[in-house]
């Protein structure tokens, strides 16, 4: 029987919570995991990825959730890591190898390019970074070293929206991957691998979660990749705890319902900002004018709650008179949680295939779930009191 994403999102990965007949998975705390006979050992070693085997590989607790967003995504296989950032590592090692060169977007998380001129650049992985407007045409990008592409579907500070779906087929017919962060839109809105994706990331610390109170990463693997992902998992000792895996499946269950209501406010409070006397431009792939809008139109079925402001006038370092007096606005980094969040940036100084413009600072805005229109009043406050200071 089919489900819709609402249905699905409640149902998907229980198997271990309903075949003891609780509401959710519990929590399996375990290290050693204990076998009956040498032959139950032996089969162990030979299907550790299919049952539980040691901490280390996972416990049903985690095993749950992995299910759930495989599900979701339409992918053969989930993996659990303690960030974000440790998920994004992950995958591109699991892929890469020394000689490689793999294209980023200009516009991703800036930890991502720092990953690529340290790290991957030591193991002898070339990085070459590129407009993310570009389409089908990265294909002018590619030698024949080039292994894989990633990408952030929107990049998630200024909000372009690439076509997965044509950069997709150029690294098939190039022989290449394509890695998509799909935190902004998570499973819900967006399913990379029905656009041709290899690999889904999620930084699950945002919207899965969705309390601020949990680290966590996940990869999803298409078909024929889940084997790279799991061994990649195992060499490098990357493991989510047990109680953070049970706390992000719990999140996951009210993901529509949080979701649907982070999109309708960040859409009031965005449409609020547009035409105010100081605010340049509203970065928000849902309204006309942000690069990439029609691909969203085209792609996705909704938008959640984070999105950029930029403004007339003012430096960085006249901030301190918008941000500093806030009441619902929050200043800190991450998002997706219950509590709104801004944070100030200059996106110029973290591009360098792309030129930024933008007469004045950028705001990105983490819109959480309080009234929007106490969130609006926040805003308007906060910059009248920067009209007043700021050069």
């Amino acid at each position: 029987m089919s489900k819709r994403k609402d249905t699905e999102v409640i149902k998907a990965g229980d198997g271990p919570a309903r075949k003891h007949h609780v509401a959710n998975t519990p929590v399996y705390h375990a290290s050693t995991v204990t076998f009956d006979s040498y032959a139950e050992l032996r089969h162990g070693v030979r299907h550790m990825d299919e049952q539980f085997f040691y901490g280390r590989m996972g416990s049903p607790t985690q095993f749950a959730l992995e299910q759930a967003l495989a599900d979701l995504e339409g992918g053969a296989a989930a993996k659990l890591f303690p960030s974000g950032m440790a998920a994004v590592a992950a995958a591109i090692f699991s892929l890469v190898r020394a000689g490689d060169h793999i294209l980023v977007a200009d516009n991703v998380y800036e930890p991502v390019r720092k990953l690529a001129g340290t790290m991957l650049k030591r193991l002898g992985v070339t990085c070459e970074f590129f407009d993310s407007q570009i389409g089908a045409g990265i294909g002018a990008h590619f030698t024949d070293q080039t292994r894989l592409v990633f990408v952030e579907a929107p990049g998630s500070l200024t909000f372009e929206m690439p076509d997965i779906k044509a950069m997709a087929g150029v690294a098939k017919a190039r022989g290449a991957y394509l890695l998509v962060d799909n935190t902004w839109a998570t499973p819900l809105y967006f399913n990379p691998l029905s656009q041709g994706a290899d690999y889904v990331i999620h930084a699950a610390t945002k919207y899965i979660v969705g309390h601020s109170d949990v680290m966590m990463g996940i990869v999803v693997a298409r078909q024929g990749l889940e084997k790279r992902l799991r061994r990649m998992a195992r060499q490098l000792g990357q493991v989510s705890s047990p109680d953070d895996a049970y706390l992000a499946h719990r999140g996951l269950k009210t993901l529509a319902v949080r979701l649907e209501r982070h999109q309708q406010n960040a859409l009031e409070v965005a449409a609020a900002m547009v035409g105010h006397p100081l605010v340049d431009r509203v970065l928000h792939p849902a309204f006309e004018g942000t690069p990439g809008h029609h691909i969203w139109q085209r792609d996705f079925s909704g938008a959640s709650g984070l999105f950029s402001i930029v403004l007339k006038r003012g430096r960085m370092e006249d901030m301190g008179a918008l941000v500093d007096q806030m009441v619902h606005f929050r200043l800190g980094f991450s998002w997706g949680g219950f509590e709104s969040l801004i944070l100030p940036a200059d996106p110029a100084t973290m591009r360098t295939a792309t030129a930024w413009q933008g007469p004045g600072p950028l705001l990105r805005l983490s819109v959480g779930l309080e009234d929007p229109a106490d969130l609006v009043a926040d805003l308007e406050a906060a910059l009248g009191r920067f009209d007043k200071t700021a050069r």
